[in-house]
């Protein structure tokens, strides 16, 4: 309608009545033509695409897909880098108002704010995944974050694999104390190079003669498939096959489908009980024997160190490890050069060596009443007592969950 007043251009979308006022006669003019246009093709859905804001839209995002496909632990970690990140800056921001130069300049912002590289990283991820849903869904014709450059994730220090030597020490702090599960447990992390949660979901019948079969983690909602997917066969030295009948003996569930290192009644771990074990357990003791800092991830890179030293291909230490390649060769690289040209040790020297040094004469001897055990980890034997009741540093174990 003339006479100073706005035009309104009305269609029908799914049967039902829709307008829009725009300026001008000119402009309904484009507009109709364009609905037009986009009922010929199926596209009229998308002429209020992206009018949501990011924080609507990601409220959306995360009900249909973060929630069902996720795992607790991600989600935990997305939703404190979104609200504490992501939602001051672009979280009012229409989708179809965010380009490439909005994510570049948050990715700038956030590094001027003093936030790392890590959590910038992070979260240009979360944005990432968020708009790519938004044009699987039709909000948006392509993801403006695709081409936004993320920082590096390359490792910014050094890893230091910590030696035979001072695992051992650690080691024998604990067999003096009588906590057979945690040396044992500190054993298969260092000496078959163990993801954390791999180790704690680990089942006794996965060890077996010569090797341990990997095909779990641990997870707040019970069993997982591993990081990377995949199952794996990590050689099990004769030293942590020992270590490891030992513990079967000890321990009062030693059933083939039950846990290596349960809870005291019997269960998986859940991600507290982690936490609490390294603040109680392995904090003070790394401090004790001389490495304060330590965290129970780098004794993975003990047991790489221990397959460079033996001359194993980075291909082999790949497979043992589940490593990517280059993740490998980014990591070790240092390591396999200061042990290029050196005469090669076995592993399994290297750890009876520093077995005899550190543990031998430190810790109480076995009571009377135990047998000499086979270095064979399929020893089943009569379960003992076990030794959970003796083990005061985790008074979280006698609490209830």
């Amino acid at each position: 309608m003339e006479g100073g007043v706005v035009w309104r251009v009305r269609w029908r979308e799914n049967g039902q009545p829709r307008s829009r006022v725009v300026g001008s006669k000119r402009d309904a003019e484009l507009f109709e033509a364009d609905i037009t246009r986009r009922k010929r093709l199926g596209q009229l859905a998308q002429i209020d695409a992206g009018r949501q804001t990011v924080a609507e839209f990601a409220r959306e995002w995360w009900r249909i897909h973060a929630e069902p496909n996720l795992s607790p632990r991600t989600r935990q970690t997305y939703a404190i880098v979104f609200d504490k990140h992501i939602l001051p800056r672009v979280g009012g921001l229409a989708l179809r108002e965010v380009t490439p130069a909005t994510f570049a300049g948050l990715s700038a912002d956030l590094q001027r704010a003093g936030v790392g590289p890590a959590a910038t990283r992070k979260a240009l991820t979360v944005l990432q995944g968020i708009f790519s849903c938004a044009v699987t869904w039709g909000h948006l014709q392509s993801n403006p974050v695709v081409g936004v450059r993320k920082p590096s994730a390359k490792r910014q220090r050094a890893v230091v694999p910590p030696s035979p030597v001072v695992i051992e020490r650690m080691r024998a702090h604990l067999l003096a104390d009588r906590r057979q599960r945690d040396a044992t447990l500190l054993a298969v992390l260092a000496y078959a190079g163990l993801r954390p949660q791999e180790a704690l979901a680990l089942p006794w019948h996965s060890v077996r003669d010569r090797t341990l079969l990997i095909d779990r983690a641990q997870s707040d909602e019970g069993p997982k498939s591993t990081k990377t997917g995949r199952t794996r066969s990590v050689r099990l030295l004769p030293p942590l096959a020992a270590d490891l009948a030992t513990w079967r003996l000890a321990s009062e569930r030693s059933g083939t489908d039950d846990l290596v290192f349960p809870t005291s009644g019997g269960e998986l771990w859940r991600d507290h009980d982690w936490r609490n074990w390294r603040r109680r357990v392995f904090d003070p003791l790394a401090a004790e024997a001389g490495v304060p800092g330590m965290r129970p991830y780098d004794l993975r890179h003990a047991f790489c160190s221990l397959l460079i030293a033996e001359g194993l291909s980075v291909v082999e230490v790949v497979r043992q490890a589940g490593h990517a390649l280059t993740m490998t060769l980014d990591t070790y690289a240092h390591v396999m050069a200061d042990h290029d040209g050196a005469d090669r040790c076995p592993a399994e020297t290297a750890i009876r060596a520093a077995r005899e040094a550190e543990v031998s004469g430190k810790c109480p001897p076995a009571p009377p009443d135990r047998t000499p055990l086979s270095e064979n980890p399929s020893v089943a034997g009569k379960p003992s007592i076990g030794l959970e009741p003796m083990t005061p540093s985790l008074p979280w174990k006698c609490s209830t969950n």
